[in-house]
């Protein structure tokens, strides 16, 4: 039990910080901000726009895109770790599955990994 809530613990946080980098970050970058000079608000944010886009868009592209598929892949590492807890801990399906969708709001997976860190040292803390 205490190597499966250490693990979701792990990438609990990990994939939280991914999609928060990602999510405030990244994205916000890579489609709101072309700038070329002061002429922003003319330019629509339009992907493959290299030649007119500012180092904005372009590091916002880079944190999109490698981020993305980082957190995508984590996520499901995320997805089995929670399964393989939620499980073992025994939990409803209903916490349960509140606890998997957590990975894919921002800030919310932090959350989540608290309240089920907290549950199973509560139900099981001859096993922690």
């Amino acid at each position: 039990m205490k190597g499966n809530l250490t693990a979701y613990r792990v990438m609990a946080t990990i994939v939280g910080v991914l999609l928060v980098v990602l999510c405030l970050v990244g994205l916000p970058l890579h489609y709101g901000y072309v700038v070329s000079d002061a002429a922003w608000l003319a330019q629509p944010a339009i992907p493959g726009m290299d030649d007119t886009a500012g180092a904005g868009w372009r590091i916002g592209a880079d944190i999109s895109r490698y981020l993305g598929v980082a957190h995508g892949w984590l996520y499901l590492i995320f997805l089995i770790t929670a399964y393989l807890l939620s499980r073992k801990a025994r939990w409803d399906i209903g916490f349960t599955v509140v606890t998997l969708l957590c990975g894919t709001v921002p800030l919310l997976s932090f959350w989540a990994e608290h309240k089920a860190t907290r549950r199973v040292r509560a139900e099981w803390p001859e096993l922690v």
